[in-house]
């Protein structure tokens, strides 16, 4: 248990360090999960001005860019933050951060183990989400965590790959 927690922390830490160091234009970046089977693929934000009228002011709205993924996923029987993922973190936690819409993390889980086991480690895994983006700049109290175990699975098999794609935590938009 500490071994995992000084994981997660070494990764948030990491996280940050990358973060701090990264350059202010933006890029587009796909990063792919043998996993997922998708690829996610990050926006830029543009922003548009429209000319002023003589006798107007001027008006300047602002896009903001859609988060990169929609899932983070995990190992067997963890629930630390993978650094494969770091992109999708740290996009969710830009577009939540600068967005007034609240954010639901679903943790979920495969079906192996205990029903009461498989609803604990959604739950820590939907917790380590929500960590990650507290340090990244997102409120913690517009964050809603819950857990759905193995009973939200998003594949149907009983093979690794079914099961990889059943540990994850989904990134759920809960409007503005």
């Amino acid at each position: 248990m500490k071994n995992t927690q000084s994981r997660l922390l070494a990764s948030l830490i990491a996280a940050l360090i990358v973060g701090g160091c990264a350059s202010d234009k933006p890029t587009a970046s796909t990063a792919s999960s043998s996993q997922s089977g998708t690829a996610a693929q990050s926006t830029t934000a543009a922003a548009t001005t429209k000319p002023a009228a003589p006798t107007s002011t001027t008006q300047t709205s602002t896009a903001i860019a859609k988060p990169a993924g929609a899932a983070v996923y995990f190992d067997f029987d963890s629930y630390s933050v993978k650094d494969q993922y770091t992109n999708v973190v740290r996009s969710n936690a830009d577009y939540f951060a600068k967005s007034n819409t609240a954010l639901e993390l679903d943790g979920n889980a495969d079906e192996r183990g205990s029903r009461e086991y498989n609803m604990a480690l959604g739950q820590k895994r939907a917790d380590a989400v929500k960590r990650a983006l507290t340090v990244l700049g997102v409120k913690g109290d517009r964050i809603e965590t819950i857990s759905f175990g193995e009973d939200k699975p998003k594949a149907t098999g009983r093979d690794e790959s079914a099961w990889a794609e059943n540990r994850r935590v989904d990134f759920v938009s809960k409007g503005k």
